[in-house]
């Protein structure tokens, strides 16, 4: 073989690595779905102690109900209605954990700190870790003794698991942020603190400030408001109304560049928290869209200002659910009054028996959006065409498996539009990598069946409307975030 024929396969052999390597990173940059962030890095989600009067599986529920994908486990809670005796403890069985692996899987909630937690010794910190690597545990929480923390930050670098220092009010050893900050000092990356916003505001410590002394080492928060500012006996109010500055505390976060969990410790009418607790969430969000370095917006505003329906055929509920009310005659749907090219779409949505729904996106003209919007089909089965199960490209490419919930739970949609390629992701599964420009003929898909559509695929608009179907069936969408992408 010639120098110059062994160049030539070596430079295609280069090429295809490298094209196969902008197709990975392109996939890569298709699978950033918020994944509960809508500042980036920022991750909200539930203290199970919020309902530490009820079992772990019921928090866990409680969590994917209100739309959070994390939770913050603590030890000795119940498992479940069914086992009350078994406890969420770390020297649990492994059993026990693979049960709760499979219900966490299921619900869509990921398991990422535990705590408050204090072994009682350097064998039983070295157990907590490995049921902490086993879980997936991000964070542990603690209140350990100063003299530990030479042997706890050793089990971090070798875990790679963070270490949080809680704070409890006063006189807890370490109420003051001076005594957190101390302890810190000297050690690695991974030790650090779980500020308490509502503990320092019942030692009468300012929550910014205490915040801004421990720049750099804040690696997790139970966030809260309270009615009032140094009373021990103040308690939660819904975030944004009580006595501390809430916006003001994600301002200095959002000035420091944190990455990590807020968790949500609500504790305060333990019976009745859900209604508190969905406010809590909804101006977190909105607090956190309006920073500079937020990445994801509302697709539609509360009011649906920013959206074009017919009065009363569309509603926010007071949970925050987006539902469907009909009405007379036909164009029920809703659209963006914006437009989107390339972005990210993330979105949950509801289907009841018989449910036919889509999202359209790119749709270059409102009245003739059937032969200029791309729509991902949403059905509680299918409407029997070739495509047109759930997570179809309607009437043009199938979905690869078929990963919808059963009727009446929450399902999650994740669609990107980047240049000529649409990714979908239905319940964390990939069930459409679609290249338009291979749609090169009008009425006719690249395998040679037809399609409805008097425009070739691949000429398309590639920016438009986004719009939500309404076919005459009850359907219901929650969490609708969007991120362009450049």
């Amino acid at each position: 073989m010639s120098r110059r024929i062994r160049l030539s396969i070596g430079l295609a052999a280069l090429a295809v690595m490298c094209f196969c390597m902008a197709i990975s990173a392109e996939q890569e940059k298709a699978k950033t779905g918020q994944s509960g962030e809508i500042y980036k890095g920022w991750k909200i989600g539930l203290q199970a102690w919020t309902f530490h009067t009820r079992s772990f599986y019921e928090a866990v529920d409680n969590a994917a109900a209100m739309g959070l994908k994390y939770i913050e486990g603590f030890p000795d809670q119940s498992l479940s209605k069914e086992k009350p005796q078994a406890k969420t403890h770390y020297l649990m069985p492994a059993v026990m954990r693979e049960e709760i692996k499979a219900k966490l899987a299921q619900t869509g909630v990921k398991l990422i700190n535990y705590g408050v937690v204090t072994p009682k010794d350097d064998a039983d910190w070295r157990k907590l870790f490995e049921f902490a690597k086993d879980m997936g545990i991000e964070t542990i929480v603690s209140e350990p003794a100063e003299e530990s923390f030479e042997m706890i930050d050793k089990l971090c670098q070798e875990y790679k698991i963070n270490v949080a220092i809680h704070n409890h009010p006063k006189p807890s050893h370490y109420w003051n942020p001076d005594t957190v900050l101390k302890v810190c000092q000297g050690r690695s990356k991974y030790i650090g603190s779980c500020s308490d916003t509502g503990h320092w505001m019942r030692s009468g410590v300012n929550p910014i400030e205490a915040l801004k002394k421990l720049e750099g080492r804040v690696i997790s928060l139970h966030i809260k408001d309270l009615d009032k500012f140094g009373d021990p006996n103040a308690h939660d109010v819904v975030w944004g109304t009580g006595a501390g500055d809430f916006k003001g505390m994600l301002a200095e976060l959002d000035r420091q560049k944190f990455q990590g969990v807020f968790s949500i410790e609500y504790e305060y009418n333990w019976d009745n928290s859900i209604p508190e607790l969905k406010k809590c969430i909804e101006r977190f969000n909105k607090a956190a869209g309006e920073l500079s370095h937020a990445e994801w917006k509302d697709l539609l505003t509360k009011d649906l200002s920013n959206a074009f329906f017919k009065p009363g055929a569309w509603v926010f509920e007071a949970d925050g659910v987006l539902a469907a009310k009909g009405g007379e005659g036909h164009d029920l749907d809703i659209w963006t009054k914006d437009r989107y090219g390339n972005f990210v779409l993330d979105l949950e949505f509801k289907v009841d028996k018989g449910t036919n729904s889509g999202v359209f996106i790119r749709t270059g003209s409102i009245k003739e959006w059937i032969n200029t919007a791309i729509e991902v089909q949403i059905h509680e089965n299918t409407d029997g065409t070739p495509h047109g199960q759930c997570g179809a490209i309607y009437d043009c490419l199938s979905p690869a498996k078929n990963a919808l919930k059963k009727t009446g739970e929450w399902n999650r949609y994740v669609i990107t539009c980047l240049d000529n390629k649409i990714y979908v992701e239905l319940n964390g599964e990939q069930i459409i990598d679609m290249d338009l420009n291979l749609w090169k003929e009008a009425h006719k898909n690249p395998d040679g069946s037809p399609n409805k559509f008097t425009t070739a695929y691949k000429d398309m608009p590639r920016e438009g409307h986004i719009g939500l179907q309404y076919h005459g069936t009850p359907i219901w969408y929650r969490n609708l975030k969007i991120k362009p992408l450049d």
